[in-house]
């Protein structure tokens, strides 16, 4: 592994962490200070906080009250962020290395609300003229923009290598 490879682990690991952080200390902040009692609290016209526990994947599919889909979840979760890990390693990109962080970073917090409560707080609530987004939190948001990175990465990358 070069240095520069080296670095760029770093950097992708480094921001998978920090979204770990601030999933946590956000739903941290959601559960204990703002939404207890939970209800609905309208920040912009378009924006609330909500309290949603999201037993399933985005969307809330495959929503289940199984005792195992935590377990489940939580085992697919980690076994693509190991896949993830070794994309990084092999092929560290400059663009696709912090997506894939970010992407990490989402899981692992999702992972960690399975663990400790078997479902995930959502508690972001966008709508417009009466249709609401599926409410989501930063772990989401993150996992998003990680993904949106990674194809725009590999729509416009150019490949210099032949």
């Amino acid at each position: 592994m070069t240095q520069a490879s080296s670095g760029l682990l770093r950097r992708g690991l480094s921001i998978a962490g920090v979204v770990i952080v601030l999933d946590q200390v956000s739903k941290w902040w959601i559960l204990t200070r703002v939404m207890d009692p939970p209800r609905v609290i309208e920040v912009l016209p378009f924006f609330n906080l909500v309290m949603v526990w999201n037993r399933g994947i985005s969307f809330g599919l495959f929503n289940t009250a199984s005792p195992w889909a935590p377990w489940i979840l939580s085992g697919l979760a980690l076994a693509i962020c190991a896949f993830l890990v070794i994309w990084m390693i092999r092929d560290p990109g400059r663009w696709s290395t912090p997506a894939i962080g970010l992407i990490i970073g989402g899981a692992l917090g999702n992972v960690i609300d399975r663990m400790l409560y078997g479902a995930v707080a959502d508690f972001i609530d966008l709508h417009v003229g009466g249709h609401h987004w599926p409410a989501f939190n930063v772990a989401d948001a993150s996992i998003t923009l990680g993904a949106a990175i990674l194809i725009l990465d590999s729509l416009f990358h150019k490949d210099n290598s032949s």
